[in-house]
């Protein structure tokens, strides 16, 4: 099955192509011995490989979605689950839950749902290993609002790690977004932080592996799903 690049990782694949070209041309105009220009070779093909498949982009189609569902935004890990005061737009007490990328995990990230973008911010910010609590409000990250019909508004929060050079976020305030669409991308790393409300359900669990676009990080409970219907409701 052919691999699908992201489009950020286009120039960056072309542009080491190109060098690794050179090298081996150079390298077999120079080098006398054939057992070292075919390790270089071998090795410089490898390199380019690997490094191509951080850029993969594989297409992410979710099993009957619901209206009431809040995806996940990316491939990786869940290591947070917790009831924090976000302290950035809603200053108020929401249920956080992050999502560990390690540099084999596909680096997309998607909007976990469906609605109009209210905020987009960047903060530049430290290199954190992205797994410190501290990196969610200290690492360079970008933070977007998106308001869902349904759901209401939902956080979610790009946050680069030790590894990652560059966040790229795609949301502009006003934008109609899809769920499972390309928001951005975390060039070689790390970590994304969603913060639903605190009565929604959490439809997963600490070390749990997610894949963006597919699986549901959290939903509306029944209880707030009637409450939210009533609130939504005319009266006369």
């Amino acid at each position: 099955m052919r691999l699908k690049i992201h489009k950020e990782g286009k120039k960056i694949l072309l542009t080491l192509f190109a060098a690794m070209v050179l090298i081996n041309v150079i390298a077999f105009q120079y080098v006398d011995s054939q057992v070292v220009f075919g390790l270089l070779l071998g090795v410089t093909s490898i390199a380019y490989v690997l490094i191509s498949t951080f850029f993969r982009n594989p297409r992410r189609y979710a099993v009957q979605p619901k209206d009431t569902q809040v995806f996940s935004g990316v491939d990786g890990k869940v290591v947070v689950i917790e009831a924090v005061t976000e302290p950035e737009y809603f200053h108020a007490p929401m249920r956080q839950i992050s999502v560990f990328m390690s540099p084999a995990n596909v680096h997309v990230t998607r909007y976990p749902v469906s609605g109009v973008v209210e905020y987009s911010q960047y903060h530049p910010g430290k290199k954190r290993v992205a797994w410190s609590p501290k990196s969610s409000l200290e690492n360079e990250r970008t933070t977007v609002v998106i308001h869902n019909a349904t759901l209401g508004r939902i956080l979610y929060r790009q946050v680069a790690g030790a590894m990652a050079r560059r966040i790229v976020n795609y949301a502009t305030v006003g934008q109609h977004v899809g769920r499972g669409a390309d928001s951005g991308f975390i060039k070689f790393g790390s970590r994304l932080d969603v913060f639903v409300p605190l009565d929604f359900k959490v439809c997963v669990s600490l070390g749990q592996k997610v894949r963006g676009g597919e699986t549901v990080l959290a939903e509306i409970a029944e209880k707030a799903e009637e409450r939210k219907e009533k609130e939504s409701s005319p009266t006369f």
